[in-house]
């Protein structure tokens, strides 16, 4: 479909350590902080792919604790011309065994952050890392208009 925006469906592993700090990533692509995550692949449970994506970014085995959000991206430009609007679903997860490192080509950092000294993130998903950090019992989405 060339560089036609597509919507993906998508998953965020909101991980709160001991000390209550949250796991980020500095992107490759453009230097900026993140939470990890990524698509779902074919035919995959939406926390299953939040296991691998944490596994495959952070070198971290993550356990999907609850749903912390239901939510979409604002549209993201990749540097290759593709257009992405990602439905995605955020779990606040603990770590449950790994090794913390950067795991993969996607990343030049991975650390952990306390809630007063976050780094500068995008809105939604500055929003994302609050919900997490709140711990609520229900999960956030959006109300219809």
């Amino acid at each position: 479909i060339g560089n036609d925006l597509l919507f993906l469906p998508a998953v965020s592993a909101l991980v709160i350590n001991d000390r209550d700090e949250i796991l980020l990533h500095r992107s490759s692509d453009d230097g900026k902080w993140y939470t990890i995550g990524g698509a779902i692949d074919p035919g995959e449970e939406p926390a299953a792919a939040c296991v691998r994506e944490a596994l495959e970014e952070t070198g971290l085995v993550v356990r999907p604790e609850r749903i912390v959000a239901v939510h979409t991206s604002p549209t993201i430009n990749y540097p290759n011309g593709d257009k992405v609007i990602y439905v995605g679903i955020a779990f606040r997860c603990s770590i449950v065994g790994g090794e913390l490192r950067v795991a993969d080509d996607e990343s030049l950092e991975v650390r952990f952050f306390p809630r007063n000294a976050l780094p500068e993130l995008r809105a939604d998903q500055r929003q994302r890392v609050e919900l997490a950090f709140e711990n609520r019992p229900e999960a956030f989405f959006a109300p219809p208009a």
